[in-house]
């Protein structure tokens, strides 16, 4: 068998156990009976890894489905969901709008899903949208991985979820500290997960599914709270059908208000392509990832709708939009008093902390993906899975931009700025990977897929993006964003910064080479803990 990277050519004789299932012998008879070859006119070049060189080293398949699921549902479920319905309130106006952008947002994210399901079955192998890039954007070489690591590596940080977690513990504490203290409490979050994920993997892994099952507890509780609501049953709350009665009264006819509402809603189900980083430590990856894909996006769904209706139930539009980013905690005040808002914060901050330690996993194993491909400074150190098998030098790779952001910041517009720009390049690599699976059904027809998306569905996925690449450059009303500074600024930035890795992979693969008369020479390297990383060797030209 032979898998390579760059091309991702397989093929599969039928006396071979494909290691692209792992060690499952019905998986791995579907992909023999499949004699599967992608793109074998190709020829690999000698630094290419197969799939058993980039599965070496690390932790080995150690994720089940379950696992799998749940670092889905903790991606998911953060705080967005305790906190954004607010202000898509405010921003569209009406009960009936709000409703129906949640559950746009959840159609699109679905739509996504199977783009990357097709991919992942494909491609069963850690990295996600870097694998998908390189499969489809193979000239230029590595530019689509250059300019995907400069995303990844740059804006990859979780300062948000840290700092989240210090705010609502303390108002939990009843406690007021200055701005750096809050900091202290954001940096010792990313600092204790960086040193759980790194030194204790195992226990890592069982956070993340912990804290996963409380957060479907508290939204179930919220949910089940609000059927009680509408049954008439609390008597602080006289009327609670009003909210649902004319439900569209007051909606907005500003486009950029729907956009900027969407944007929010969006990040809320943000993660539903957090399983497809890691699929190298997945057990059975295909079959793991087509039922852990639907099944945590469909779960976040569901209750996300339910506890909208919830949160409504107990507030007027009006009162949810006052309520500012604590309608979770409003809610609970008006139904069960002033003691049950701060229990609320620490369960909030349990949530937060499930999302750093969720976005931290997967990120730190896309880190070393990208180390692997050696198109980053340091690669040897950033690819080293030591001391325990984890990828180490890839959480630290995480920590740095999350710690500069979490200290240097300052709070309010600049720190605003910062998590808006967050979004924007990510939908530019979301377009050319929608596009990508197109290419490659038409490059490779004849190549199965164990999983195919209806053709309308990437479609609808490519619009919606689209949708999301235009919309910042609307003018609002009044011309003012969500913040003082130009409210096109930062989807000029995120272009910008995508830019920096083109510019990046021009200097290191044209212009050095041409200034010292080299040609790079690729080649494998097996690192102490059994990592096999790809490095260019400096060939000098003859004059």
């Amino acid at each position: 068998m032979v898998l390579w990277r760059k091309g991702l050519t397989l093929g599969l004789s039928s006396d071979e156990k494909s290691p692209v299932e792992g060690s499952s012998s019905d998986d791995a008879t579907s992909a023999d009976a499949q004699r599967l070859e992608f793109d074998a006119r190709r020829t690999p070049q000698p630094g290419d890894l197969t799939l058993e060189q980039d599965t070496a080293g690390g932790l080995g398949r150690h994720l089940g489905l379950f696992s799998t699921t749940f670092l889905i549902i903790g991606r998911i479920i953060g705080t967005g969901i305790f906190s954004t319905p607010a202000t898509i309130t405010s921003s569209v106006g009406s009960v009936g709008a709000a409703l129906m952008l949640w559950v746009l947002g959840l159609l699109l994210s679905f739509a996504g899903l199977c783009v990357w399901l097709e991919l992942g079955c494909m491609f069963p192998r850690s990295g996600g949208e870097k694998v998908y890039l390189e499969a489809v954007y193979r000239q230029p070489r590595f530019l689509a991985t250059v300019v995907f690591s400069t995303q990844a590596i740059f804006l990859g940080f979780t300062a948000s979820g840290c700092i989240i977690f210090a705010e609502n513990i303390l108002i939990a504490a009843n406690h007021n500290v200055t701005e750096w203290g809050e900091r202290g409490i954001a940096l010792a979050v990313i600092i204790a997960v960086t040193c759980i994920h790194t030194f204790t993997p195992n226990l890592g892994v069982k956070l993340m599914n912990i804290l996963g099952v409380i957060k479907i507890v508290v939204l179930v509780f919220i949910v089940i709270t609000g059927w009680v609501v509408l049954s008439g049953k609390v008597h602080k709350i006289p009327d609670p059908g009003a909210s649902f009665r004319n439900s569209f009264a007051g909606s907005s006819s500003s486009g950029y208000e729907y956009a900027t509402a969407l944007f929010k809603v969006l990040n809320s189900y943000a993660g539903w392509s957090n399983a497809a980083y890691v699929l190298n430590e997945v057990r059975r990856p295909v079959r793991t990832l087509k039922v852990a894909g639907p099944l945590g996006l469909g779960i976040c769904g569901v209750l996300y709708l339910l506890a909208n209706v919830a949160f409504f139930a107990a507030a007027t539009p009006g009162e949810v939009s006052s309520s500012g980013n604590t309608v979770a905690t409003y809610f609970f005040g008006r139904v069960f008093g002033a003691a049950a808002e701060r229990a609320l914060s620490v369960l909030v901050a349990l949530s937060a902390f499930g999302n750093v330690l969720t976005v931290t996993f997967a990120q730190a194993r896309v880190n070393q993906e990208l180390a692997k491909e050696g198109v980053i400074p340091l690669s040897r150190f950033w690819a080293s899975g030591w001391p325990f098998g984890a990828p180490s030098a890839g959480l630290l790779l995480h920590f740095i931009p999350s710690f500069i952001v979490i200290v240097a910041i300052p709070f309010g517009d600049a720190y605003d700025f910062i998590l808006d720009l967050e979004g924007y390049p990510s939908s530019v690599i979301y377009v050319f990977v929608g596009i990508g699976l197109f290419i490659l059904r038409w490059r490779s027809p004849q190549v199965p897929r164990p999983f195919k998306a209806w053709w309308p569905v990437p479609v609808f996925f490519l619009l919606g993006q689209g949708f999301l690449l235009v919309a910042p450059f609307l003018r609002p009303p009044g011309g003012k964003g969500d913040t003082s500074l130009p409210y096109w600024l930062y989807p000029v930035v995120g272009i910008a910064v995508l830019a920096c890795g083109v510019l990046y992979w021009f200097g290191w693969r044209v212009l050095l080479p041409r200034a010292g008369r080299f040609d790079y020479a690729e080649r494998q390297m097996t690192l102490k803990d059994g990592t096999v990383l790809t490095v260019f060797d400096r060939k000098k030209l003859k004059v």
